[in-house]
């Protein structure tokens, strides 16, 4: 992660910095990444390595998969609501709603802000999609205004 002085940083980077801080606090467990993805009315936040040594060792069986899931979504919604301000703070707008969603295998922690909007989030497997293949036009209608933030 990379200190940022705020009043220099992106809104993108600012809800990274928040999502890490929150992650820490909430699980003693420092993200390794965090991606910002950030549209007129969605924003997914992907924390990459959140996961503990031990609920990576649990989550190798289906069952302990499972109890990891649920341990991080009930967290999550007992916990979000600092996250939830802090995000009003740096963008102005308030969350409707917010989900997590964890991904065991890769310690992957998705959260999802949604301001009244159907969310389907698709985690990848590294580098499955070559990068020049997301190139080309996309008609008007469905155009989204996206800023993107690995740090």
């Amino acid at each position: 992660m990379i200190a940022m002085n705020k009043s220099n940083s992106t809104m993108a980077q600012q809800i990274a910095h928040a999502a890490s801080a929150f992650e820490k606090q909430r699980t003693g467990q420092l993200p390794q990444s965090v991606t910002v993805v950030l549209s007129e009315k969605t924003l997914v936040i992907t924390l990459h390595g959140a996961l503990s040594p031990a609920e990576k060792e649990l989550s190798r069986s289906s069952a302990g998969a499972a109890q990891v899931q649920e341990f991080h979504r009930q967290l999550f919604a007992n916990a979000s609501d600092s996250l939830r301000e802090e995000i009003k703070r740096i963008t102005g707008i308030e969350v409707r709603e917010a989900t997590a969603e964890i991904e065991p295998a890769t310690g992957a922690v998705v959260g999802v802000f949604t301001s009244g909007t159907t969310v389907q989030v698709f985690l990848l497997a590294p580098h499955t999609v070559p990068s020049e293949t997301w190139s080309g036009v996309i008609p008007d209608d469905l155009a989204m205004k996206m800023e993107v933030l690995q740090c």
